[in-house]
């Protein structure tokens, strides 16, 4: 096929042969027809070079650059030139597009791009997953046929986007909560936000449930003293009733500063990583401790066993660790029934004759603890039995000030129970928390990466 400016250049030629033709029969000047086979020349030279441009033009990548002469090679040079920047700008707005788009996908929130019918254009994996899409498979589907919960439907519809649309949805492992936001832009298309907010939702529940669990315990015992105060106030007593009275005030007042503390001490340890003084301890004399502290608390109830290797000790602060694994030992005491029997157990696990980790671990014969409350036994004011856990007097806080604690000593706590036949609990010590035994305690020791352990219930 002919294009347009070899047709120009062939009716030029043309009507330049006519030209001269004509002027040979009109008996012209030889000067003339000379002037009119140069033009026709130079046309015909100009014709070949523009059609050797257009054909590198129409390939640049492939055809190299024409020769020329003249003019021509100035415009074929400078083509090229222009060609040359323009594929070096256009690969560089690329490259940049490319890193745009690679950090969209490992962006933690979704992304989807909508055309002004509500296709998909694009979506990044996170989108991919949040919906259960297939970024290239789901390409120009419309969303809604797609994503169907109803109130996304309704929402995309509606196009009230100033908000965003809190969506529940079920994951391959369990449910998980949404926020999806949509941003209009350019001609009617749509810019989709999502974030996996489940984690702030936990949170969020979980600071509701502390506020209303701290009101709740410090209304109840003030709730008495007050009951208290105006029996006292309105009503004769004689002394036997008065100090009767004044007893159950010192209970309740005890009930209440003894939450205050453990609250305290709950800030304290969440606002710091590290203990502020760390010793090596005599872990077997700690173990004696514990013993004669759950023997006193058992009061003769129950049978109170405990074995403790002598030659291991651990590194850490003495009252942080005393403060957490007896508050394992007193509970075990606790729920524990009259007759049950209640082991403590200090070990390790040796490789090539190296600890590899110390266990510290109390067992017992008690009422045990159902599967699904054991990854919750660590939040504050958690109870398994409301009722039972405040007839044994405790603040529900003493696990989770345990579970700072461990962090703090980069200490594993695991969880092991079966309702009706009782309960293990277990502290891991990382070997590098661990000391020969009568190694002193110059010296703050080494601190101790966080990877090195972590605390969970198993």
């Amino acid at each position: 096929m002919i294009s347009v400016a070899w047709r120009i250049s062939l009716i030029l030629l043309l009507v330049l042969v006519a030209a001269g033709v004509g002027a040979l029969i009109d008996g012209r000047s030889g000067a003339m027809v000379a002037a009119l086979l140069v033009l026709i020349g130079a046309v015909a030279r100009d014709s070949i070079a523009l059609s050797r441009l257009i054909r590198w033009l129409k390939a640049p990548e492939v055809t190299p650059v024409p020769n020329g002469s003249g003019a021509w090679a100035e415009v074929f040079y400078r083509a090229s030139r222009q060609l040359r920047l323009w594929t070096g700008r256009l690969g560089y707005e690329e490259s940049k597009l490319h890193r745009f788009i690679e950090a969209l996908q490992v962006s933690p929130n979704g992304v989807i791009l909508l055309d002004e019918n509500n296709q998909i254009d694009w979506c990044n994996a996170t989108a991919a997953q949040h919906f259960g899409l297939d970024a290239q498979r789901d390409l120009r589907q419309h969303a809604v046929h797609l994503i169907r919960t109803p109130e996304f439907v309704a929402y995309l519809q509606a196009a009230h986007f100033h908000e965003p649309l809190h969506m529940h949805r079920a994951g391959s492992r369990s449910q998980f909560t949404l926020s999806v936001q949509v941003f209009p832009y350019g001609d009617q298309q749509k810019l989709l936000l999502s974030q996996d907010i489940t984690q702030l939702e936990r949170t969020e529940s979980m600071r509701r449930d502390f506020v209303a669990n701290v009101s709740h315990e410090i209304k109840t015992p003030l709730t008495v003293l007050g009951g208290f105060v105006e029996t006292m106030r309105d009503m004769p007593l004689d002394e036997t009733q008065r100090l009767r009275v004044l007893d159950m005030m010192q209970t309740q007042s005890d009930r209440m500063r003894h939450l205050v503390d453990d609250l305290l001490v709950l800030a304290r340890l969440e606002g710091d990583p590290y203990p502020p003084t760390e010793m090596v301890i005599d872990m077997p004399s700690m173990m004696t401790q514990y013993q004669n502290e759950a023997q006193a608390l058992s009061g003769g109830r129950h049978q109170i066993k405990m074995e403790a290797r002598t030659d291991l000790w651990v590194r850490g602060s003495p009252q942080e660790l005393h403060s957490a694994l007896s508050n394992l030992v007193s509970n075990a005491v606790r729920y524990t029934p009259d007759g049950g029997a209640i082991s403590l157990a200090w070990d390790a696990v040796l490789i090539d004759g190296q600890p590899r980790y110390a266990e510290f671990s109390v067992s017992d014969t008690g009422i045990g603890i159902a599967a699904e409350h054991i990854p919750r036994l660590t939040e504050r004011f958690y109870r398994v039995d409301r009722g039972r856990s405040r007839e044994s007097g405790g603040t529900g806080l003493g696990l989770a000030i345990a579970k700072h604690v461990l962090v703090r000593h980069q200490a594993e706590l695991l969880v092991h129970s079966t309702p009706g036949k009782g309960s293990r609990f277990v502290v891991r010590f990382p070997a590098a928390r661990l000391a020969p035994a009568g190694t002193p305690s110059a010296g703050r020791a080494a601190e101790v990466s966080p990877k090195d352990g972590a605390l969970k219930a198993a």
